[in-house]
């Protein structure tokens, strides 16, 4: 874990976000959260992550996301640097 990140407020972030149940209600909290440039950034992100996962080339995912390639390395960093943060979650939406 990061400690740069564990601050009261970024906890209670995460608190609310472990606290949504349904897609409806992820819909409603990320729409107040957060502006639709904020929300399809973070969803490109995850998307990009996916796709690097799938052993896709930086040229495809360009053209299938839009993301720069600045941002895809940002992503693949994460993905070999990390904490797993990427490999958790995929991993349990794949066991579903």
């Amino acid at each position: 874990m990061n400690l740069k990140l564990k601050e009261l407020n970024v906890e209670f972030l995460f608190k609310a976000v472990l606290a949504l149940e349904t897609m409806e209600e992820c819909y409603a909290f990320f729409e107040d959260l957060c502006t639709v440039p904020e929300l399809k950034a973070l969803s490109q992100r995850i998307v990009v992550a996916k796709m690097l996962q799938d052993h896709k080339v930086y040229s495809d995912i360009v053209a299938q996301t839009g993301a720069s390639t600045a941002t895809i390395s940002r992503v693949n960093r994460s993905l070999n640097y990390g904490c797993d943060g990427y490999k958790i979650v995929f991993d349990r939406i794949e066991g579903k």
